[in-house]
């Protein structure tokens, strides 16, 4: 059998994304209709906000942890979290955890690498834009990134809480988002990282005027890789 995926979930649109994905595109490494087993525990959006609100990232680390021990109880191989900006507490989380974890920002600079970028323009909350995540990781890949401005940031981090957290998908927004977007083109990116999880409900490949590096899905079909290549592994050693 393929392993076993938990999500640790955050935001709802995100994280059903996520989980649409894996079940959608796991018939593709499979067969029809089939997909990894998933497992997905979330507490309340306010919980992690509320911790946020106050700079507790150690607050934010017991609320990933406590979904990831429920997830170990209810059998899952390993662990993904759909939301970019509570990355910011992973290394909180990592060696406290009872599963293994992908990271979404590590699988974003995977592609980026593979697709040749040099400087990408990353998207997301306010939190995430200004924190060290992606930084990190895509620098640790060689490649640069680059965020938008104070008003930017501050119109993107209103347009994710205000809208699209709660299913609000307008085109006054996708209008303003390919604006950014078009601006960070102008400034020598040559990728974009949606790297809030419901970004990419707002902003497709086609609409947006850079390539797109969707961190929703990334994550989903690293996920789904990873679990069918461990049947994969089992069936080669029983042979």
């Amino acid at each position: 059998m393929p392993q076993h995926i938990g999500i640790v979930a955050c935001s709802a649109e995100g994280a059903a994304l996520c989980y649409r994905t894996i079940a959608l595109e796991g018939a593709e490494l499979l067969a029809r209709h089939d997909h990894p087993e998933v497992s997905m525990h979330t507490h309340s959006l306010a919980h992690y906000m509320n911790c946020i609100y106050r700079d507790d990232w150690a607050g934010v680390a017991e609320l990933m942890l406590s979904s990831a021990e429920k997830l170990a109880k209810a059998g899952a191989d390993f662990l993904i979290c759909p939301d970019n900006t509570i990355h910011q507490a992973f290394d909180l989380v990592e060696h406290r955890s009872p599963r293994p974890w992908l990271h979404i920002a590590q699988e974003v600079a995977s592609e980026a690498k593979r697709m040749g970028s040099k400087q990408v323009g990353v998207l997301g909350t306010r939190y995430l834009m200004e924190g060290p995540v992606y930084p990190e990781r895509l620098r640790a890949t060689g490649i640069d990134c680059r965020v938008p401005g104070t008003p930017e940031r501050e119109r993107i981090n209103q347009i994710i809480f205000d809208e699209l957290v709660n299913a609000q998908f307008n085109a006054r927004s996708l209008a303003y988002f390919k604006e950014v977007i078009r601006a960070l083109a102008d400034e020598g990116c040559d990728a974009v990282a949606l790297a809030c999880t419901e970004i990419p409900l707002l902003v497709t490949p086609e609409e947006s005027p850079l390539p797109v590096l969707d961190s929703t899905r990334l994550l989903a079909r690293a996920a789904v890789r990873k679990a069918v290549a461990h049947q994969q592994q089992s069936a080669s050693r029983c042979a």
